[in-house]
């Protein structure tokens, strides 16, 4: 397998759960602006969406969009127990978990990394993150992680746009700021920061 990725964009999450499944694969950096990997090959013939990530799977296909692939991953090692088996409730909760992170959390960010979002817009899109957040803060209280008291493939992707909320300095209750510190302490989630060339906080 390959993962096609830029460093601390929302590839991360399938990095970590790839980490986490014990699974081997090619991590290939991608200049997003150029549109390049760093062999110089061009990414849109990978990747006709021309964004991160995208994983080839073990067929040669190519498998995007971050919540399908960390399922896929999750699948390819069913004995790390980093998903609950297709058909299952346990699965279900999972897919409703991704899904927020991606739909509430994730495109919510949109207008607070684009530089042509008008600046009396940002404290709105702010606020509304601050909601979503607080939405999780809830999902979270009284287990360690979303599902529960094991990992599983939600908590990374939860964790990548926790470190782009820590860039932009938002407050965290005390339920999310614990997950965030569980999470870093994760041997998988240090290891791909450090392939990544990144540290806890950042974009």
């Amino acid at each position: 397998m390959k993962l096609y990725y830029s460093p601390g964009a929302c590839s991360l999450s399938p990095h970590i759960a790839l980490l986490e499944a014990g699974l081997k694969a090619d991590i290939i950096k991608v200049d997003l602006k150029e549109k390049k990997t760093e062999t110089g090959a061009d990414y849109w013939a990978v990747n006709a969406k021309g964004s991160v990530p995208a994983l080839e799977m073990a067929d040669g296909g190519i498998l995007t969009e971050g919540p399908a692939i960390v399922q896929y991953i999750a699948d390819q090692a069913p004995q790390s127990g980093i998903a609950p088996a297709n058909g299952t409730v346990g699965r279900y909760r999972v897919q409703e978990a991704l899904n927020f992170i991606t739909s509430e959390l994730h495109k919510g960010f949109g207008p607070l990394f684009n530089k042509a979002t008008p600046e009396d817009y940002k404290p709105m899109a702010r606020e509304n993150l601050e909601k979503k957040f607080a939405v999780v803060e809830k999902m979270l209280e009284g287990k360690q992680y979303l599902m529960g008291d094991s990992y599983s493939v939600p908590d990374g992707y939860l964790f990548t746009v926790c470190r782009w909320a820590k860039a932009f300095k938002f407050a965290f209750g005390p339920n999310l700021q614990a997950h965030f510190e569980r999470m870093m302490a994760r041997p998988a989630v240090q290891a791909a920061l450090k392939a990544e060339g990144l540290t806890g906080e950042g974009k």
